[in-house]
């Protein structure tokens, strides 16, 4: 509703209709003013410090309290991922990481963060028409914090991605400074476009010229490809057998593939298919008649990735009047590790929510389109998110990658990285805090290649307590 005087507003020397419930509606001023005003407090070229504080957990000790709540049979195979290399390490040590990071110079600026946004955590997915999307597609940790914390992250495991590759330090630092200047640049283009063509910028055909990583375009289409080939179906053939339930009627069902794939007792599968009722109830009702026409099959347990190794997740399988499937990962939310972190860095740590709900709300925040199933629920008193299991994913291995084709790889993160902030954080805020030159760039290449050493010594004390057999682990899983 808007408030005028009989008038008609807009016309000459009237002026427009005040909506109740905003002051300011547009709001006035220059945010990339406000933005630039920053710097003087906190120095672009601030951000190249980092000290270990003193009263830092070393990383068996951080291992170990993360490993609390897990189930215990799977926290080994969680140890033994880690302390496969350095870069195994940080991917699976984003608390530790949020403890350093809440020590180290801030903006203030907040926006909507992945919390895990590692050079890992970037990848392909399908979209609800089969095309294929490329984006960040982990946020187990997100939450609404400083923008830096996703981008010192990215930054410092692009260097030891490119460390267990084999190539040279300047390489590496060079894939670092790109990924922060291409955030940069990304952002300052985004500040100046219309709002809601900025919105929906970066349209994945013209990611790779916009960031110049040409180099890195044959290494995308071969990716491209296998996604393709990972659908529901696909898994399902490999993971399922023909079974006949008691009332003769024929289905499937998973076959055992310990310890990563295995079935589960007749209450716990009842009581995850039971769960999918109020999944259904977070989706648009859009969707509703789709998922009717699906019946459930089967439920498993699966074993997920290295950070989230030891949280309980499954698998349920549907099938069509076809038999053709659609597989759904129910997946254990747990509140983010950021969490405790924020006070120390300024940020109010959010009220307690349904931690499905704060992943669902956070990846809808984060990416231009979302898988369209995407929902949460609550099984046996836990919070789950729901989402398509195998939905053409593809991702590349940054720590496979060639020196040349690392810092491509920088600068296409750095633009994604960018575009997801800018969702929520007003870009103009942030391009007017880093500036047109590579100072802040050339700061968190610093950072970057400083925190490499930490966690290269980190990952150390790890492998030490391992070999020394004071923490389990067992690895090739």
């Amino acid at each position: 509703m808007v408030e005028h005087g009989g008038k008609i507003p807009g016309q000459r020397g009237e002026r427009l209709p005040r909506v109740r419930g905003f002051a300011e509606w547009p709001a006035q001023g220059s945010r990339k003013a406000e933005g630039k005003a920053l710097r003087q407090r906190v120095p672009r070229a601030a951000h190249a410090e980092f000290e270990v504080d003193g009263g830092r957990p070393d990383s068996v000790t951080a291992v170990e309290v993360s490993n609390r709540s897990r189930l215990p049979e799977l926290t080994p195979i969680r140890v033994g991922r880690m302390a496969a290399s350095p870069f195994a390490f940080l991917r699976g040590s984003a608390g530790l990481m949020a403890y350093d990071l809440a020590r180290t110079p801030l903006s203030g600026i907040g926006a909507q963060i992945c919390g895990d946004a590692h050079a890992g955590n970037f990848g392909l997915y399908g979209d609800a028409r089969g095309g294929l999307v490329i984006d960040l597609n982990d946020f187990d940790e997100t939450v609404h914090g400083p923008w830096e914390w996703d981008l010192k992250r990215l930054a410092a495991s692009l260097v030891l991605a490119g460390r267990e590759a084999g190539a040279s330090e300047d390489a590496c630092e060079e894939a670092a400074l790109d990924a922060v200047g291409a955030y940069r640049r990304t952002m300052r283009l985004l500040a100046k476009l219309p709002v809601l063509d900025a919105w929906n910028a970066i349209a994945d055909e013209q990611l790779v010229s916009h960031t110049d990583a040409r180099d890195l375009l044959g290494t995308l289409e071969r990716v491209a490809e296998k996604a393709r080939k990972n659908t529901s179906a696909r898994f399902a053939a490999k993971s399922t057998e023909q079974a006949v339930s008691g009332d003769g009627a024929e289905g499937r069902r998973f076959v055992d593939a310990p310890p990563v794939l295995r079935r589960v007792p007749d209450a716990e599968a009842a009581s995850v298919a039971a769960a999918l009722g109020e999944y259904v109830g977070t989706l648009t009702e859009d969707r509703l008649p789709l998922l009717a026409r699906y019946a459930i099959q089967d439920v498993a347990f699966r074993v997920v990735g290295t950070g989230s190794v030891g949280l309980r997740s499954y698998v349920v399988l549907l099938l069509d009047h076809r038999g053709e499937p659609l597989v759904l990962q129910v997946k254990e939310a747990r509140p983010s590790v950021l969490l405790p972190h924020l006070p120390v860095a300024g940020f109010k740590a959010p009220e307690t929510v349904h931690e499905g709900h704060r992943v669902v709300l956070g990846q809808k925040r984060m990416q231009v389109v979302s898988d369209f199933l995407l929902g949460w629920t609550t099984v046996d008193g836990l919070p789950f998110q729901v989402r398509q299991f195998r939905n053409r994913k593809g991702s590349v291995d940054p720590a496979e990658l060639a020196a040349d084709q690392l810092d491509d790889y920088g600068r296409m993160t750095g633009a994604l990285l960018a575009r997801a902030h800018a969702h929520s954080a007003d870009p103009r805020l942030i391009a007017g805090y880093c500036g047109k030159n590579d100072e802040l760039d050339e700061a968190m290449a610093r950072f970057a290649s400083a925190y490499a050493d930490r966690t290269e010594a980190d990952h150390a004390l790890l492998v030490r307590a391992v070999k020394e057999g004071r923490v389990a682990a067992e690895s090739g899983v």
